[in-house]
């Protein structure tokens, strides 16, 4: 099964994430959003399959640091070209279950799909 965990190495959900899957002996990669960036393409994807919105993080400083015409007006272009300039603004983190993706972190919905996988 090919596990890939999204996000922000200094994230604290993000060490959360990471550190059930450790606990439960989950071979993953992390792609670091800060270092390696991220495609229009992969959030088109995303976007594709869960809808844009559940991506974008309107609750994180970014956003509210965005000027307001930044903030007006979205639409699924606009919010993937901000997340793809800004990635703090991609909510946290993403976890790719060989296709199947779950965006933010909760040790019940992990437990779920990886239980649906074995």
């Amino acid at each position: 099964m090919a596990v890939t965990i999204y996000g922000i190495r200094a994230c604290d959900t993000m060490k959360k994430a990471r550190a059930w899957l450790d606990a439960h002996a989950v071979t993953y990669s992390f792609h670091d959003y800060k270092s390696a960036g991220i495609s229009a393409g992969q959030l088109e994807g995303w976007a594709a399959q869960l809808g844009w919105s559940v991506l974008l993080n309107r609750a994180g400083t970014t956003f509210r640091k965005l000027d307001e015409a930044e903030k007006t007006d979205l639409d699924e272009a606009k919010a993937i070209a901000l997340m793809q300039a800004h990635p703090s603004l991609i909510k946290r983190p993403v976890l790719d279950l060989d296709g199947t993706l779950l965006v933010g972190f909760k040790p019940e919905a992990y437990e779920e799909a990886f239980a649906r996988r074995a």
